[in-house]
């Protein structure tokens, strides 16, 4: 009983968490990132250069009930948002 718990765990940490290979490729991919760690709408995104990463996307995020939205830089390596600006809000147009 004990081996088999011990076997399952990992399979269920695995299946819990995204896991991530290599660096963000796409505009989506970044997208995706900037939605999950503001909880708005991103709008675009653009790829950027960033010190110290093989690259970084530029992500503008529409914030609903807000009159503000996010620039977010996404780190392309470590899949996570860098820094987060406050900018008018982008209009909704168009997205996704």
């Amino acid at each position: 009983m004990r081996l088999a718990l011990l076997l399952f765990v990992p399979t269920l940490l695995m299946a819990g968490g995204s896991h991530h290979v290599g660096p963000v490729k796409t505009a989506k991919e970044a997208k995706t990132i900037a939605e999950q760690d503001t909880g708005g709408i991103a709008m675009t995104a653009r790829r950027i250069p960033l010190n110290g990463a093989s690259c970084g996307w530029e992500v503008d995020v529409h914030m609903p009930k807000d009159t503000r939205g996010w620039r977010c830089t996404v780190d392309c390596d470590s899949h996570t948002v860098y820094t987060k600006d406050r900018i008018p809000n982008p209009p909704l147009k168009g997205h996704h």
